[in-house]
């Protein structure tokens, strides 16, 4: 109990706030990004390592939505999530939604190879967060290092209005896909 009202002391001595969580020079305490909230500025990739995707210039105005995947080609991504989107893609743009984007903490070959695979037509768009910086600063890392060998992002929905966050719904357990189908996302826009 000691313990904790000093660390409570601490942070609301301390100025030096951020968004999503309070950082001092002794910690940092980070939770998952909000409705409410902006968008990072990170640069994503899409096609290429050149294929630089600004979120601040691509989600910065209008209506989009953004996917995020554990993995390219995991089974509940390839079959279950992503496809709905293909799927649901007219009664998502009907609601006045400019984007819809898929991202994983992939390569953005891999990525592209993903799109082309589940969406043929390319109405669903594919960006790489090679280094996980964009799930990094939504605070929603998922780690699978003993499954896939890396850090992933956990699988979730996103509606961002003009930079930021108006939906999320993020899956409890990443490996299904149970509110954050395109279907699911309606209720969200």
């Amino acid at each position: 109990m000691r313990t904790l009202s000093r660390v409570v002391k601490l942070l609301s001595n301390n100025s030096n706030f951020i968004a999503r969580g309070i950082r001092t020079s002794q910690a940092s305490i980070m939770a998952p990004i909000k409705v409410g909230e902006e968008l990072p500025n990170v640069d994503l990739f899409e096609g290429n390592p050149d294929g630089k995707v600004n979120t601040k210039t691509a989600f910065g105005k209008g209506k989009h939505v953004i996917v995020a995947v554990v993995g390219a080609f995991t089974p509940t991504c390839e079959n279950q999530h992503m496809p709905t989107f293909v799927a649901d893609f007219d009664k998502i743009k009907a609601k006045g939604v400019d984007s819809i984007n898929c991202v994983s903490v992939n390569d953005p070959f891999v990525m592209e190879a993903f799109g082309k695979k589940f969406d043929p037509s390319g109405k669903v768009r594919c960006l790489a967060d090679t280094c996980g910086t964009f799930t990094k600063a939504v605070d929603l890392e998922l780690d699978v290092t003993a499954i896939l060998g890396r850090v992933c992002s956990k699988r979730y929905a996103m509606v961002v209005q003009d930079g930021k966050v108006t939906g999320l719904n993020v899956e409890d357990d990443s490996s299904k896909a149970t509110c954050t189908r395109g279907e699911d996302i309606m209720s969200l826009l």
